[in-house]
């Protein structure tokens, strides 16, 4: 090969390495980056979306007759001119049948089992 010819392969090997320092690894890089910048605004509408859910609640929280709605339904409570009951369930009537009690396992040799078989047929 001539002298000429490697020269030209390498100059041609340098512009192709330049070529991708310039083009192509900031272009993966802006790539990347845009998706990620993707994911974070989607993110931040799904936030956005639940602080409004969050703010409707606020709103909700704040008026007299969602106070007294949870006042009653959580806490049980009522105005001072009123009485409250409370209905308790009826008791379970008791079963008749004795509860099931599992079998101790028999841990002694078959020579005893044995023995105590035969003597209480005896």
């Amino acid at each position: 090969m001539s002298r000429r010819r490697q020269l030209w392969i390498v100059v041609g090997s340098l512009v192709v390495v330049a070529v991708l320092f310039v083009a192509v690894f900031p272009a993966r890089t802006y790539l990347d980056q845009r998706r990620a910048r993707q994911q974070v605004a989607a993110q931040i509408r799904s936030l956005d979306a639940h602080n409004r859910v969050l703010q409707k609640r606020v709103r909700t929280l704040h008026t007299d007759a969602e106070v007294e709605r949870l006042a009653r339904q959580q806490y049980d409570l009522v105005r001072p001119v009123e009485e409250a009951y409370a209905i308790l369930p009826s008791p379970t009537p008791p079963t008749t049948a004795a509860p099931h009690r599992r079998a101790k396992p028999d841990h002694r040799n078959w020579f005893s089992r044995a023995w105590d078989t035969v003597t209480s047929i005896l």
